[in-house]
């Protein structure tokens, strides 16, 4: 091959590489043509792209995070620190409607603004102490996670999910939180400990009118027929035992012979 057809073949294949784009898994083609945008992404592939006539954009489809760390007011006015992430991914069907009404740049024109608004309005409504437990930030994201699925899902953007991943306070007020907390979970214990106590309480007291209650049959049960009856049932048993009569007609048992 010579080098002006070795030249050319360079030529060719510099020009074939400009003239398309590769549309990867995790992205969509956004196609603007003599700046028009077509309503319809680009599928996965290679799209062929003509200077000035058509341009293909991509666009990254997959899961995305945005980390935000913001100081906002609770319910009391006290300035709470929040670490906070957000995930969301684009709606493939939609990204060449966000190119139209946003742009490239929706991320930081659309999606942070209405997160940020929303930790702002959403932890304005909580006071420190639910802030600061582990429920009351499992309830602050899932209403923060609600408020942009319902502004930015209208728009073109899916909401997965928002993480809390750290709260801060002034120290003194944690250790106030704290020190609550421990002494809550103190009282919980004692009434605990008292519930406890009842329960032994009534089992003793029951235990006590049953051996009461057992007392009182026997004694009603010991009369003068019974007792001769268990005489009898004495002499037969054991030929070594003698009956001894007292005032009371009650007969008192006592071993002779060989009896030890």
């Amino acid at each position: 091959m010579s080098r002006t057809s070795t030249l050319v073949a360079i030529v060719l294949v510099a020009c074939l590489q400009a003239a398309c784009v590769v549309i990867e898994d995790g992205e969509v083609g956004v196609s603007k043509s003599f700046g028009a945008i077509a309503d319809e992404p680009v599928s996965q592939g290679v799209a062929f792209v003509v200077p000035v006539a058509r341009q293909v954009e991509t666009w990254n489809i997959k899961l995305q995070e945005i980390k935000e760390t913001a100081t906002v007011p609770s319910k009391e006015g006290l300035i709470v620190g929040l670490d906070t992430s957000l995930l969301f991914q684009v709606d493939p069907t939609r990204a060449p409607e966000i190119r139209k009404t946003v742009g490239q740049r929706y991320v930081d024109q659309l999606v942070v603004p209405y997160f940020r608004n929303a930790l702002r309005d959403v932890v304005a409504g909580y006071p420190v102490r639910s802030i600061y437990t582990e429920t009351g930030r499992k309830e602050i994201a899932s209403r923060i996670r609600d408020f942009l699925r319902s502004n930015l899902g209208a728009r073109g953007v899916d909401v997965v999910d928002v993480l809390l991943r750290d709260v801060k306070l002034p120290q003194r007020f944690r250790e106030s939180i704290e020190a609550k907390l421990t002494a809550e979970q103190r009282v919980q214990q004692k009434q605990f400990e008292l519930e406890q106590a009842k329960k032994e309480a009534e089992i003793e007291v029951a235990r006590a009118e049953g051996a009461a209650k057992a007392q009182r049959i026997i004694r009603e049960t010991l009369s003068d027929s019974y007792l001769q009856y268990l005489w009898i049932q004495t002499l037969n048993e054991n030929p070594n035992v003698i009956y001894v009569a007292t005032e009371a007609n009650l007969p008192i048992f006592k071993g002779v012979g060989g009896a030890k």
